[in-house]
């Protein structure tokens, strides 16, 4: 199992390095953020990381099978699409908690309201076993693109730029949006045409925006300055 392992670390795992590195740096630096918010991001970075070791594990070895047909030994969709449902509901609670706008809130609640929603439909059309739930992600992620754009609203109609490059909500935000641009259309490719999506490296650019995704992560809990969260 270990030289299976060896062989896909080149290509397949080149992501994990770098998770790893931020959940360190995340918990180095977890005094300086543990009463605010963003208190669990640490365990949720660290889900992160053990999800994507355990998609791996069950893609290139035959030493873990999520599903009972043989035929399909290696698929790992059941994995992704819990830790899809657990990212979004997630989020959704850290920006109901950030926002001030009582407005804004009940958007998000309505929003996350749909988004589970959208998920438990998909039960209906597709098995989660075998199939990205991909509709429902394409809602979710629109809908936390919303949110995100709902926070920056609220910050920038009371502060600077400057006055936020020390906040980490902030940079985590700003991962987050840039990433949530981009990933819609990666969904909608794989669901409508995955071949050109294959055919225009398209997974080369999502997997460069997870680097600038847990990049942002990084300044975020390196440089930012406890009482600047808010």
């Amino acid at each position: 199992m270990i030289e299976e392992i060896l062989e896909t670390l080149n290509t397949d795992f080149i992501i994990l390095p770098f998770y790893l590195i931020t959940w360190l740096i995340a918990v180095i630096q977890y005094r300086t953020y543990y009463d605010t918010i963003l208190k669990y991001h640490p365990i949720y970075l660290m889900y992160t990381l053990l999800t994507e070791l355990l998609g791996y594990l069950v893609k290139y070895t035959d030493s873990f099978q999520l599903v009972s047909d043989d035929r399909y030994h290696w698929y790992n969709v059941i994995i992704y699409n819990i830790y899809s449902v657990v990212t979004y509901m997630y989020f959704f609670y850290i920006y109901w908690n950030v926002l001030s706008s009582e407005k804004h809130k009940k958007w998000v609640t309505y929003g996350g309201c749909m988004s589970m929603a959208s998920f438990l439909i998909s039960l209906f059309f597709q098995n989660p076993n075998y199939s990205h739930l991909y509709i429902a992600e394409l809602i979710s992620a629109l809908i936390l693109l919303s949110v995100i754009a709902l926070y920056f609203k609220e910050k920038f109609e009371w502060h600077s730029f400057k006055s936020l490059r020390y906040n980490l909500m902030f940079w985590t935000s700003v991962g987050l949006g840039i990433f949530y641009a981009y990933f819609p259309f990666t969904l909608l490719f794989l669901y409508l045409g995955p071949d050109l999506y294959t055919k225009l490296h398209l997974h080369d650019w999502l997997i460069a925006l997870i680097f600038v995704l847990y990049g942002t992560f990084l300044v975020g809990v390196l440089f930012h300055r406890r009482r600047d969260f808010q």
